[in-house]
């Protein structure tokens, strides 16, 4: 205090800005710090994620092969996409897809995570299992389930069924079964990672929740319906908004299992991204539907939390 004091007198500045003055340059400092230590990451980001966008959008709007310069040829490849026979179906395949996956796929997590809470002794080792095909690379556990859908009759599945007198089923040979088939598959593959989260999330919830919801008389399906359902709100909310937003991305799954047959009918949106750059080589139309496909998730996603933000609020 006498130090600042005296430089106050000395420069003839208040002693209360005197005092701020270290306090400024310590804040810079570390400001300064932290966008250095950032820069690498934020170039490496930029490089990689950010300009791919960028360069996607120019070629939306050009004819190119990636080798030579484009050509500016404006709204033809967005008009040669939206009069593509192909893309009705695509559309439709999605979004069967993406209701398949929602109403089937969706509460099983939740069920498996409240399913694994209820338990004492054998949490660890459900906790585990459930997670368990997380572990397995997606190809290998694609080309498993395609031995799985052998249409014959000593195929895995069919052979099951037959056991309880269904059976045997053509799978990935049906238009009416590929679809469902696929989704079966991409449940199997990614419920164990949710579970897991909301695992996490029901470990938040206080144990006096449960202790007076018992008192009050409450058996178990009333206290996951009023005390574990809504203290999980915010994570259901947050993780059906990612796996609509997945679902509507599917290409993996429908390409390796079905390779989009038969007749097209697991034909989706980014397979038919796929086929425009690498199957016909028209690059410029694959970005634009690339382009139209991200505005539409912008809105989905947008439309999405503003319907629910009151709820996820009260």
């Amino acid at each position: 205090m006498l130090t600042d004091a005296l430089q106050a007198t000395a420069t003839g500045e208040p002693a209360a800005a005197v005092r701020r003055a270290p306090a400024r340059r310590r804040r810079w400092h570390g400001w300064t710090t932290a966008i250095v230590l950032a820069l690498p990451g934020l170039a490496v980001f930029g490089l990689f994620s950010w300009w791919p966008m960028i360069r996607s959008g120019i070629m939306a709007f050009q004819e190119t092969n990636l080798i030579g310069g484009g050509s500016w040829v404006g709204l033809r490849n967005f008009a040669y996409v939206l009069h593509d026979p192909a893309l009705p179906q695509a559309v439709r395949n999605t979004l069967w897809f993406a209701l398949l996956g929602l109403v089937l796929g969706f509460p099983i997590p939740i069920a498996l995570a409240v399913f694994i809470s209820e338990q004492r002794g054998w949490r660890s080792t459900f906790s585990v299992l459930a997670y368990l095909p997380a572990v397995i690379p997606p190809v290998v556990a694609i080309l498993l389930w395609r031995v799985f859908y052998d249409p014959s009759p000593e195929g895995a599945l069919n052979a099951l069924l037959q056991q309880v007198g269904l059976g045997p089923y053509s799978w990935l040979n049906s238009t009416s079964l590929a679809m469902p088939a696929v989704v079966m598959e991409v449940i199997w593959a990614t419920a164990g990672s949710t579970t897991v989260v909301y695992l996490g999330a029901l470990s938040r919830v206080g144990g006096e929740l449960y202790e007076a919801a018992e008192i009050d008389g409450c058996g178990i399906w009333k206290r996951i319906w009023h005390v574990t359902l809504p203290q999980m709100r915010g994570f259901i909310l947050v993780l059906l908004l990612l796996q609509l937003i997945g679902t509507l991305q599917v290409f993996t799954e429908p390409f390796l299992l079905t390779g989009g047959g038969p007749a097209n009918s697991t034909t989706t949106v980014l397979m038919l991204i796929y086929n425009y750059a690498f199957v016909y080589g028209n690059f410029g139309a694959a970005a634009a539907l690339s382009a139209m496909l991200m505005a539409v998730l912008t809105l989905v996603a947008a439309l999405y939390l503003a319907a629910t933000r009151r709820w996820s609020r009260s």
